[in-house]
């Protein structure tokens, strides 16, 4: 189990230990239907463009790895921690206090994971920025953001309609497999399409 963040005294001077980790980490999901509605893949273009500068680049990577665990084996996994820092460059010899320490322990900092007994769970779907992280960021990337929000809003607005209109075919006696074929020609863009077909056919 990864130690929690200890908060500076001001009554005695903080000790300069490292705690040892840990050599294996349980890995769970972490299931949060709030954010996984309005959130984004942990590998996606929005994490490595705005929460790169909140994150570091570190604790980036180490979220991309502890999520493309959860790709094969989606219900947990144990997490060799020793493998896993080498494979990033880095090593647990100064444990908490290390590089690799860190950046587990700033991922819970952020609201990427939280601690279990034995682990931790790792969200695989990331919250937007919150404006006080935002702020944080460069101009530039605080106009991208604004950009990128109004973009995927659109883009929302236009999956919406192409399920409809599947679910409108489905209504009249289409078949679910005809659907990506019929929304394409007219006019639905490929991805909205497949997602509005695969939507239809789970329902």
């Amino acid at each position: 189990m990864l130690p929690t963040p200890s908060t500076p005294s001001t009554q005695s001077t903080p000790s300069t230990q490292s705690t040892p980790l840990a050599r294996s980490l349980i890995v769970m999901p972490w299931h949060d239907p709030v954010v996984e509605s309005v959130g984004y893949e942990a590998r996606s273009p929005y994490v490595e463009l705005f929460w790169l500068g909140i994150l570091g680049p570190t604790a980036t990577w180490l979220l991309r790895r502890l999520v493309s665990g959860l790709d094969a084996y989606p219900d947990g996994y144990e997490l060799d921690l020793a493998e896993t820092a080498n494979a990033l460059g880095l090593s647990l010899t100064a444990g908490t206090h290390s590089p690799f320490g860190k950046a587990l322990n700033r991922n819970v900092m952020f609201g990427m994971a939280h601690h279990l007994t034995g682990g931790i769970a790792v969200r695989r779907q990331i919250p937007p920025l919150s404006m006080r992280h935002l702020r944080k960021l460069p101009q530039h990337l605080q106009d991208a953001h604004v950009e990128w929000v109004v973009r995927r809003k659109s883009d929302s607005e236009i999956l919406a309609r192409a399920i409809e209109l599947a679910t409108a075919m489905v209504r009249a006696g289409d078949e679910p497999h005809q659907l990506e074929r019929q929304l394409l020609s007219i006019g639905v863009a490929p991805r909205e399409a497949a997602e509005a077909a695969r939507q239809c056919a789970m329902a």
